[in-house]
């Protein structure tokens, strides 16, 4: 692994090794000059391949001549952002790295810095990192109303860091915490770089729809039922670990108590119900359209249902609210009972019948007033004119 080039006074050692280190002196008649020669090696646990949130180990290994030179160490991540270990130990000629958690952002290049003043040493380590993962591996809260259509979608990095090393995955989803697990979907990644899925469960109704970003792993409801709801589960398997991003889906109805129309001074009942306790900052809020202040009502903290009691009929609807935003809404429609619209109509038709009877007798009477008073006068008249004609007339 070396030769000697004479014309240019070099020795030349390629492939180095840790036990290549070590003093070199080149001697030239009773001229002499030593060179010392350091040595590093760096290496990363699981070759430079991880799945979120696992911690990688990094180990440097330095060779020189006695004593060793007193070292400091200083990663750069790939976003050229300076990154403190949690843990750093620190033995003869050998320094382990633990870093924290990795995320799907910290996929890239690094430099392991190597310094020192005396003998001075300026070393500049590269090494890659992948990390595959989710965009989004926080759990994701998404809300639906029954039966409305739902996506959901995972979005992986594997074609980002071109990652061509096989994994497996599914997605599993379970109603609660402590339910049974169903399995929907198993997906692999083919040797060149596709994303593979096969539908597993063949009772639950749900599609796979045309992807357009091929690290895209999607899931369609497309009709919502209430006891659609829980979490599910995306996970993915490389080399016997495992890296999981979860979405809960919220799902709302709505219903009333009794069903049918409202009949007239009666009371009803709606009921608006979500399938899991809300965080803090969502509530549920009854209202009724175009109605006034006092035709609305919230729910408490964390509950999962709210009635309220009305007496009046037309549009009402029960809204999610979350961050003084509405997520979803979800209307009913109040009808009044026919009866009680003919019992209305019958008597408003029987009142205005009497009205016009009580308008005619009136006219009738007075028309009978007047005409009595017209012949009296009449009478009065004729009786001043035989008076002035100094007409007599006997009364019997």
């Amino acid at each position: 692994r070396a030769e000697i080039k004479l014309e240019y006074k070099q020795l030349r050692v390629w492939k180095l090794k840790l036990s290549d280190a070590g003093i070199y002196t080149c001697k030239y008649g009773s001229h002499k000059v030593h060179i010392s020669l350091h040595v590093f090696k760096l290496t990363i646990s699981s070759d430079g391949h991880f799945l979120q949130n696992e911690v990688p180990e990094l180990i440097l290994m330095h060779n020189s001549s006695s004593p060793p030179p007193d070292l400091s160490i200083t990663l750069f991540n790939s976003n050229n952002k300076k990154v403190i270990p949690e843990l750093q130990n620190k033995a003869s000629q050998k320094y382990i790295l633990n870093l924290k958690k990795l995320e799907a952002t910290d996929s890239g290049t690094w430099v392991c810095q190597v310094h020192s003043d005396s003998p001075l040493i300026n070393q500049n380590i590269s090494f890659a990192v992948k990390v595959l993962g989710f965009q989004k591996p926080d759990l994701e809260r998404k809300y639906a109303t029954v039966d409305s259509t739902v996506i959901l979608s995972w979005h992986l990095n594997f074609q980002k860091i071109k990652w061509k090393e096989g994994f497996t995955g599914q997605l599993n989803w379970k109603q609660q915490e402590s339910a049974n697990v169903h399995e929907l979907l198993d997906f692999n990644i083919t040797a060149q770089g596709e994303l593979h899925e096969t539908k597993k469960s063949s009772n639950f109704l749900f599609e796979i729809p045309e992807r357009e970003a091929k690290s895209t792993i999607v899931m369609k409801l497309p009709k919502v039922h209430f006891n659609h709801s829980g979490q599910y589960q995306c996970q993915l398997a490389y080399k016997g670990r495992h890296a999981q991003s979860k979405i809960e889906l919220v799902v709302m109805k709505v219903s009333a108590n009794p069903v049918g129309p409202l009949s007239r001074g009666a009371n009803m009942t709606l009921i608006c119900q979500v399938s899991s306790p809300l965080p803090p900052n969502a509530y549920l809020l009854w209202e009724r359209v175009n109605g006034t202040q006092m035709d609305t009502k919230n729910s408490k903290q964390h509950e999962v249902k709210l009635e309220v009691n009305i007496r009046a009929a037309g549009l009402w609807s029960c809204h999610l609210i979350e961050d003084n935003a509405r997520k979803i809404s979800l209307h009913y429609h109040v009808e009044e009972d026919p009866v009680s619209i003919n019992y209305v109509i019958i008597g408003a038709s029987v009142g205005g019948s009497v009205l016009v009877f009580a308008l005619a007798c009136l006219c009738i009477i007075s028309g009978i007033s007047w005409q009595r008073r017209s012949q009296r006068a009449k009478r009065m008249a004729q009786a001043r004119q035989y008076l002035l004609e100094n007409k007599t007339c006997q009364c019997q």
